[in-house]
């Protein structure tokens, strides 16, 4: 399994961003978005989850944040409208085999990882 992620970049607050995973070689059960700030630990974003896809996220993002898979289920997606600065940090996709909500927020039980990518929201 090979996470390929593009997107990404710098932009004013309000601005939009996408990022994109392409997801070489998965065909589990849930794909996820996190991201880490400067000295934060890693924090669930979004993830997509189910065989008839349900998108989940976070109460930070939810309202701004749009995350989508593709109908082929090889790449997902992540929509960022109306980005403020506290969303500045290295986004990463992932994969997992959990299912449960409780599950699919923590990002020990995800198993494939993108490298990251950095997106800047300045004020």
């Amino acid at each position: 399994v090979n996470l390929v992620q593009s997107g990404g970049g710098s932009v004013a607050a309000g601005g939009s961003l996408t990022l994109s995973c392409t997801l070489n070689g998965w065909s589990g059960y849930t794909q996820g978005w996190f991201r880490q700030g400067p000295g934060t630990r890693r924090q669930f974003v979004a993830a997509v989850t189910g065989i008839s896809p349900v998108s989940l996220y976070a109460d930070s993002v939810k309202g701004r944040f749009t995350a989508s898979l593709d109908n082929a289920r090889k790449t997902l997606w992540l929509q960022m409208n109306n980005l403020k600065p506290e969303d500045t940090a290295v986004y990463f996709c992932a994969t997992s085999w959990r299912g449960e909500h409780r599950d699919v927020i923590e990002d020990e039980e995800y198993v494939y990882w993108g490298s990251g990518t950095q997106v800047t929201v300045s004020a």
